[in-house]
């Protein structure tokens, strides 16, 4: 006889000296009993807490290690001292009440449960914990796992229902698995997004599509801005007026987008704008345009070598110099090329080894497009629009110099000018 019967035997003879029946006595007793299991059980739970706090968080404060550290802020060791009490209630309700099964395997499925969802809860928190100690390292921006970690608490989470629907069933988790079956278009219809985002998931992971810190452009879902998150469904976007932009995980495989990292990687970013010339201003250059060309300092040079060359050209061949059209010729256009090439090429802010284009494009109904096509070394969004800006401020400036207008459409000021010089034309 277990030191808990007879403790039990001598409380029912007191009680029943004090008067109360057999039956009565006995129920007494085991009230008693499961309460005094309970109290030990709460009892427990404090002194694993304490003996958690106290030892196992002063071994993680000296250790020179990271990752416990970021373990004990998950509270992973903390949620283990919850299994305390429930592993005290399942063994010793068997000895304090052992004639009464049916209260024993009830209560004993109910700490099961319990256990349940306490491990659960334990492994939720070391996968998040291993996520936060993965993010420590560099190789965390190129191939974040936070998707794959989501699924593994998926997985644990509907593992964890079996089992607890199998011991409110008395039936075995294996059974239940194989039922799933059944059940499996109904899954796949409930979890289609985590589905379709794990699968998403590990298509940006293995081809290196998205990184976290990554600046992407999706007009779609209105996504302009730097990848703050990567999880199972979805992708957060903080955009640059700093709204948040949540992009299903999926839709960056199946849909459009425009990642900017390969601009960020090469140190330089893009300039390309065009400037429309009038058609009508672009002319051969006179003498005395030529002389005027050749006091700007930038393309000084390249007038006097280029009108060596074309008189030349044009002694070689006997060319008539009074009729322009006959032989080559300089063009204030081309000269404005040069002086933006020239111009561009000392300015310290603009990346010559980069690709560096000074072109026309097709002519349209709007003038000659003379479009700049460079690379900044400056990356950074505000000084970069103020180095394109100061770029073409200075070449609407110098335009002029070069005998060349730009095209814009008509305004309010030049019909009124029109009609003023029309006007003065008829008195």
């Amino acid at each position: 006889m277990n030191m808990f019967k007879r403790l039990g035997i001598q409380i029912s003879d007191w009680f029943i000296r004090l008067g109360f029946s057999e039956g009565t006595a006995s129920a007494l007793l085991e009230i008693i009993e499961i309460l005094l299991v309970f109290i030990l059980a709460w009892l427990s739970y404090f002194a694993a807490k304490l003996l958690i706090t106290r030892f196992v968080h002063i071994l993680v404060k000296r250790s020179k290690t990271n990752w416990d550290d970021i373990l004990a802020e998950r509270k992973v060791f903390k949620r283990i001292a919850y299994l305390a009490p429930a592993l005290l209630i399942y063994k010793m309700t068997p000895l304090v009440i052992p004639d009464l099964e049916t209260t024993v395997s009830i209560i004993q499925g109910m700490v099961n449960i319990y256990i349940t969802v306490v491990f659960i809860g334990i492994m939720l928190s070391l996968l998040n914990g291993v996520n936060d100690i993965y993010q420590t390292y560099e190789i965390s921006r190129t191939r974040p796992i936070k998707g794959f970690i989501q699924v593994l608490q998926i997985i644990f989470i509907i593992l964890g229902i079996i089992f607890v629907i199998s011991i409110l069933r008395n039936e075995s988790p294996a059974a239940l698995l194989l039922g799933l079956g059944t059940l499996s278009a109904v899954l796949m219809l409930v979890f289609k997004d985590p589905i379709l985002g794990f699968v998403g998931g590990i298509q940006l992971t293995a081809n290196n599509m998205v990184r976290i810190g990554d600046w992407i452009s999706m007009p779609k879902y209105g996504a302009d801005g730097n990848v703050i998150d990567i999880t199972l469904t979805t992708v957060k976007v903080q955009n640059w007026d700093k709204t948040i932009t949540t992009i299903p995980t999926y839709a960056l495989v199946n849909d459009y987008f425009q990642n900017w990292r390969g601009m960020e990687e090469s140190g330089g970013r893009r300039i390309m704008r065009s400037i429309n010339i009038d058609m009508t201003s672009v002319r051969f250059c006179t003498p005395e345009m030529l002389e005027k060309f050749k006091k700007v300092q930038f393309v000084s040079k390249y007038v006097e070598k280029r009108n060596d060359e074309i008189e030349a050209y044009n002694k070689k061949f006997n060319i008539d110099n009074s009729v322009l059209v006959n032989g080559r010729r300089q063009t204030n256009l081309g000269i404005f090329r040069a002086y933006l090439k020239e111009y561009l090429r000392n300015k310290p802010e603009v990346d010559e080894n980069m690709t560096f284009l000074v072109r026309q494009l097709q002519p349209t109904e709007n003038g000659i497009p003379v479009q700049v096509y460079v690379f900044s070394r400056i990356q950074q969004w505000a000084k970069y629009e103020d180095v394109q800006s100061d770029i073409f401020d200075h070449i609407l400036a110098v335009i002029p110099h070069f005998d060349l207008r730009v095209f814009q459409s008509p305004t309010g000021s030049d019909f009124k000018a029109l009609a003023s010089t029309k006007k003065a034309g008829n008195d």
